[in-house]
């Protein structure tokens, strides 16, 4: 346990310094003895840190050169993507492009949805929803967060697809950032409530179609609201 907790550490540390740009692309990491002395911890610890990297795509080895850093396109992580964006990119079209990518998967799982919900899944949607309301009322903007959240995870999972959940959870920690920034904004709220209302209208229906576009309409909501309120 200890031992896997310094391997983090180390991880966490390197994969950071990589982000900010101490070691830009195509330059060499350290040597393992310099780590070692830098993080105070053993060459096996060193080493396991290096292998994480190596299997997230962030580094790559040379034979007989050393570790060396990989463009960003290589990169598997998403979480590190999504940080190494946010520090070095812009914001604003970082932010869209997210919501884009949010728009293709989320669209198509609201479209599954539809088809696949079953009335526990729509009753839970509901509570959600009337949740968001009650948190909007009550100016409560951790708990309309989440009831947010819950309210577009329990969709991924009424999908029945299982890969959809898991390529969106690596965004979690970000998403819940992004939104406890937006849903301060009290138009931005009443957006939301208004743009789920119709999201669940349309699954509750069964239209395949209308909860596909219900979803796509929430996403071209939010990037306008995202240009008009947070990102101007």
């Amino acid at each position: 346990m200890v031992r896997r907790l310094l391997v983090e550490d180390v991880l966490d540390g390197l994969r950071e310094r990589i982000i900010a740009g101490e070691f830009p692309v195509d330059s060499p990491l350290p040597g393992e003895l310099e780590l070692v002395g830098q993080y105070e911890v053993s060459r096996v610890t060193v080493r396991e840190a290096i292998k994480v990297l190596h299997a997230q795509g962030l580094v790559r080895a040379e034979r007989g050169r050393g570790t060396f850093v990989n463009p960003m396109r290589r990169w598997t992580s998403l979480p590190a993507v999504v940080r190494a964006l946010g520090a070095q990119g812009d914001p604003r079209q970082v932010s869209l492009d997210l919501l884009e990518m949010r728009r293709v998967l989320e669209g198509g799982a609201a479209e599954l949805a539809a088809q696949r919900i079953g009335s526990e899944e729509l009753t839970a949607l509901a509570r959600l929803l009337e949740t968001m309301r009650g948190a909007s009322a009550a100016a409560d903007v951790e708990a309309f967060v989440r009831a947010d959240l819950g309210f577009h995870a329990e969709i991924l999972a009424a999908s029945g697809n299982a890969f959809l959940p898991v390529l969106m959870e690596p965004l979690s920690a970000v998403l819940a950032a992004a939104r406890a920034q937006t849903s301060a904004v009290p138009e931005i709220q009443a957006h939301a409530i208004e743009e789920h209302a119709r999201i669940l209208a349309a699954l509750a229906g069964g239209d395949g179609a209308a909860a596909r576009t219900a979803m796509d309409a929430h996403m071209q909501q939010t990037a306008e609201d995202l240009s008009r309120y947070i990102i101007a």
